[in-house]
């Protein structure tokens, strides 16, 4: 009797866990869709985003540093672009005047912040560097610009 009380309580647990665990992920695939496709509004409200931080010549040699560490891996060291491989497209020109994703700060930012969606060929690093860091970065992009 303890045997068939103690399988059954162990059944109830591992089911119960079960659907905590499709809880977790349907969750997860949510957020997940909401950052792929973020609505019109959250697309304007990084629109209208200001840089907080003056494009001063050491906030663009921050922004270089960090550039250098996160960025130019996939879009060269003179923000030319990477050549892509098999699994990964392309890496934009951020030199040029087309900015497929938006050109305002605000939206770079965020971007840079969040990543690119649906496929996230461009990740997030909001894990990896902070707000200050990717608006340093914004201001040296900026400063690749082609004149």
């Amino acid at each position: 009797m303890r045997r068939t009380l103690f399988w059954a309580a162990a059944a109830a647990v591992w089911l119960g866990g079960l659907s905590v665990l499709k809880s977790a992920s349907t969750v997860a695939e949510a957020a997940l869709d909401q950052t792929a496709q973020a609505p019109a509004d959250q697309q304007s409200l990084a629109a209208k985003m200001k840089n907080p931080i003056p494009a001063t010549a050491e906030s663009t040699a921050a922004g270089k540093l960090a550039y250098t560490r996160t960025c130019a891996p996939c879009h060269g060291t003179s923000g030319e672009g990477g050549p892509g491989n098999d699994l990964i497209p392309a890496a934009p020109d951020l030199t040029d005047a087309t900015w497929d994703h938006g050109s305002t700060d605000g939206e770079v930012f965020t971007n840079i912040k969040d990543g690119i969606g649906p496929e996230f060929n461009m990740t997030p690093f909001k894990d990896r560097l902070k707000d200050d860091e990717i608006w340093n970065v914004v201001n040296y992009v900026r400063s690749l610009a082609k004149k």
